[in-house]
């Protein structure tokens, strides 16, 4: 496959994560894991000169709502977020592993929150990461992709304080006019979460899916529709030895975007998603961006 070729596909960028605050009174924030993926996200090349990508995420989300236990909506606990990723990825292929392609990355977020009358932001986990995939066919791709998120922060508000591991399988098909692509995956801590003076917590694993179906309605324009769904599970209290009421969550949520094919190395992605239904959440009430720059 000439270099060309692979300018002219919408280049893999896929990683988002899901910023959790643990506490005995704490509810997951909204943020779907890998929710800012768009489409052709795995649409992805083999046997490959090595190239690189820059990729910019940022999502805002105004959460007036949020979900009670029961899944109902209240006016209450809301909050206004905004989060970036800056990512960095090496692909490259092996000629003694052929068909095969591979992906190194590195990713920093950035995050900035309003809520209960008070503000902070800085700089949140750092983000390495691997992906691998190969072809079934000329049209499909099918792969693994694994990254661990740093306890780090540059203030407490922004750290997560534990070790985590997000793993996914990933998936993309095209046809002429249309393409679908997605993937099915899982957060679980590595460590638990300790914090001086206070309890040492366990997070609950989450599980979450995204999936993106496109119109190819011009080689610039190409609407889409989006789907994300995460459930977690309760947070253990590993000094009280039980887990934390209503502390388990899950979100379901749809949207609509649009992505821009701006030249063969550079693309845009726009797309605005709400909350279908949830449990003991913040409502997704959130714009999403995606700047891709190829060389």
């Amino acid at each position: 496959m000439t270099t060309v070729t692979i300018k002219r596909r919408t280049i893999y960028a896929c990683a988002g994560f899901a910023i959790s605050a643990l506490g005995p009174n704490a509810a997951r924030a909204s943020d779907i894991t890998f929710a800012v993926i768009g489409p052709h996200e795995y649409d992805l090349p083999v046997d490959f000169k090595p190239f690189n990508v820059f990729v910019q995420y940022g999502d805002g989300n105004a959460a007036g709502n949020t979900y009670d236990g029961q899944g109902s909506r209240r006016g209450t606990g809301g909050s206004h977020t905004w989060v970036g990723l800056s990512k960095y990825v090496h692909f490259r292929s092996f000629e003694a592993i052929p068909k095969v392609g591979f992906a190194f990355e590195l990713i920093q977020a950035e995050s900035f929150t309003l809520a209960n009358g008070t503000n902070y932001g800085g700089l949140g986990t750092t983000i390495p990461g691997f992906a691998s995939w190969f072809k079934p066919n000329s049209h499909s791709t099918f792969g693994f992709q694994t990254f661990m998120q740093s306890p780090s922060g540059t203030r407490d508000a922004t750290a997560s304080h534990y070790w985590s591991n997000i793993s996914s399988f990933l998936f993309d098909y095209e046809w002429k006019h249309f393409s679908f692509d997605g993937d099915l995956g899982a957060v679980t801590s590595v460590t638990s979460k300790h914090l001086k003076n206070q309890n040492s917590y366990t997070p609950g694993t989450s599980f979450f899916t995204n999936l993106r179906f496109s119109w190819k309605a011009t080689k610039l324009l190409e609407p889409f529709f989006a789907f994300d769904w995460q459930n977690v599970a309760g947070i253990y209290d590993k000094t009280q030895k039980m887990y934390v009421s209503d502390s388990s969550s899950r979100e379901v949520a749809g949207g609509v975007g649009v992505m821009l094919n701006l030249s063969k190395s550079v693309s845009l992605t726009m797309r605005y998603s709400h909350s279908i239904e949830g449990r003991n959440v913040p409502e997704t009430n959130a714009y999403y961006m995606k700047f891709v720059y190829l060389w």
